[in-house]
C-alpha cells in the first residue's frame, strides 16, 4: 500500500499579487484519478484566477491551515512569515542567482529546515527546462508592445490583455487592427519567450516575416517582423565566425553588432537571454543619435541596468508603460512627449492571462514532474532543482553559502 501524500496549493502572497495557480481545478481532479494515494487541499484566495467555488464545485477541499500537508505548491515567492517548518515547498524562488531582494527568504527557509524545490531548475539531463511560463511571457509581451504602438501613434486601440477573457479573445482583437505599412518590428531571441512573441505577431493582419538581411536593407509596403539570435547581434572581437557554444562559454569575447538594427527598427521586442558578461545591445549615448529609430521597446527579458539602457525599472500589469527621455535619460510620463521612447517592462507578464498560462503550466508539471514528486522518487531532476533540505544548502547550490552568511553582495 502506497503512503498517502497530502498536497497543499498555496494562496499567492507576493506583492503585487499574482493570480496564477500551479494546478487548475480540473487538473487536480485528473491527478486524483491517476494518484489515488494523493489528497489535495487548496488555501482559499480571493485573487486567484480560478475561484474557490471552482475548486469546491469539483469537491476539492479548501483549507486555511495547510500544516498537515507534506508538499506545498505555489507559483511565486512565498511570504517568509507564513512558511511552515519542515515542509517541502515548490515555487519560483528566485534565490539561486543571489537575488538580493530574496536573501531573507532564503535565510528563513534554511532556518525553518524547509526542502525548497525551484521550478526554474527542473531540467532534463541535457539542461533543458521542463516547466516554464516563458512562452506566455512572450505571447503577452509582444501584445503589449503592439498596444503601446497603437496608443503612441493613435492608430488603433487594444484593450489590456488582463481584461481579455482568454488568449482567444486577445488574439481575435489583434486580428482586427491594421499596422502601418512599412512598420518594422524586431524580435531578439530564439527560445521559448521569443517563440511566444512570434505566436502573437503571427496573428497580426498582413504582417510578414523577413530575413535579417532584408530587414536591414529593404523597404516594404506592408508591416514586417524579423527575428534574430545572437549570431546576428554580436560579433567576436577578433573577427572569427560566430560560434554559439563559444559565445555561451565566453560571452566577454564578443562585442555588440546591434546598432545597425536601431537605424531601421520601429518596435523592438526583447525576448533574449542575456548574460551579464555579454555586451550590451546599445548605450544611452546611442539613443541620442539622430538615426536611432526605435520608438517602442517591449522588454520582456526585463534586465534592469542590463543590455537595454532604457529599461530602468520593471513596470506592472496595472501601469505597464513609461516613457524614456532620449536626452535626459530618465523616466517620464508615458506618451507625454512623442519623441520619447515608450517602454514596457512588466516582469510577470503571464499573470495577464492567468487561466491559460496556469493550465499550460499544470500540463507541464503533470507530464514531467508530479509522478516523481508524489511518489517520493528523488529523481536526478528533482535533485537538480532542490536548493535546500534540512537546514542546509544542497551541494550544487553551496556557492550561496557565503552570500547567505555574509549579508548579501556578489
Amino acid at each position: 500500500m502506497e503512503k498517502r501524500v497530502k498536497i497543499g496549493i498555496l494562496r499567492e502572497t507576493k506583492i503585487p499579487p499574482d493570480r496564477r495557480v500551479p494546478l487548475t481545478p480540473s487538473q487536480v481532479v485528473e491527478l486524483k484519478e491517476s494518484f489515488p494515494f494523493v489528497d489535495f487541499f487548496v488555501q482559499p484566495s480571493d485573487i486567484r484566477c480560478y475561484t474557490d467555488e471552482e475548486y469546491r464545485y469539483l469537491k476539492i477541499p479548501l483549507r486555511e491551515d495547510l500544516s498537515n500537508c507534506d508538499i506545498l505548491m505555489g507559483v511565486k515567492e512565498v511570504d517568509r512569515r507564513v512558511l511552515i517548518p519542515g515542509k517541502t515547498y515548490i515555487f519560483f524562488a528566485h534565490v539561486a542567482k543571489k537575488q538580493e531582494h530574496n536573501l531573507e527568504l532564503l535565510r528563513e527557509i534554511l532556518t525553518r529546515k524547509i526542502r525548497l524545490i525551484d521550478y526554474e531548475y527542473l531540467t532534463t539531463d541535457k539542461g533543458q527546462r521542463v516547466v516554464a511560463f516563458g512562452r506566455w511571457a512572450g505571447i503577452v509581451g509582444a501584445y503589449n508592445a503592439l498596444r503601446a504602438r497603437g496608443i503612441k501613434t493613435n492608430r488603433f486601440k487594444l484593450k489590456p490583455a488582463y481584461q481579455c477573457l482568454d488568449l482567444d479573445e486577445m488574439w481575435a482583437g489583434l486580428r482586427l487592427i491594421r499596422l502601418k505599412p512599412g512598420l518594422k518590428i524586431l524580435v531578439t531571441g530564439e527560445g521559448r519567450v521569443a517563440s511566444g512573441a512570434m505566436e502573437t505577431l503571427e496573428n497580426c493582419h498582413g504582417l510578414i516575416k523577413v530575413s535579417p538581411d532584408d530587414f536591414l536593407t529593404r523597404e516594404y509596403d506592408v508591416p514586417v517582423v524579423c527575428q534574430i539570435g545572437p549570431q546576428h547581434y554580436v560579433k567576436h572581437t577578433d573577427g572569427r565566425p560566430f560560434d554559439f557554444n563559444n559565445f555561451v562559454h565566453h560571452p566577454e569575447d564578443y562585442i555588440s553588432d546591434f546598432l545597425r538594427y536601431t537605424k531601421v527598427t520601429d518596435v523592438l521586442i526583447a525576448a533574449h537571454f542575456w548574460d551579464p558578461k555579454s555586451p550590451v545591445f546599445f548605450t544611452r549615448e546611442d539613443v541620442e543619435r539622430p538615426d536611432f529609430k526605435i520608438s517602442v521597446i517591449g522588454d520582456i527579458s526585463c534586465d534592469i541596468e542590463g543590455p537595454i539602457p532604457t529599461t530602468i525599472r520593471a513596470t506592472t500589469i496595472a501601469e505597464p508603460f513609461y516613457s524614456y527621455s532620449r536626452t535626459r535619460h530618465c523616466e517620464e510620463e508615458a506618451f507625454r512627449h512623442p519623441d520619447n521612447i515608450t517602454v514596457m517592462s512588466i516582469d510577470n507578464l503571464p499573470g495577464e492571462l492567468p487561466r491559460d498560462a496556469s493550465s499550460d503550466f499544470g500540463k507541464q508539471l503533470m507530464g514531467h514532474v508530479l509522478h516523481d514528486l508524489f511518489s517520493d522518487n528523488d529523481s536526478p531532476m528533482l535533485q537538480r532543482a532542490t536548493i535546500t533540505s534540512g537546514g542546509t544548502l544542497e551541494p550544487q547550490y553551496s556557492y550561496l553559502t557565503d552570500w547567505v552568511r555574509g549579508g548579501g553582495g556578489q
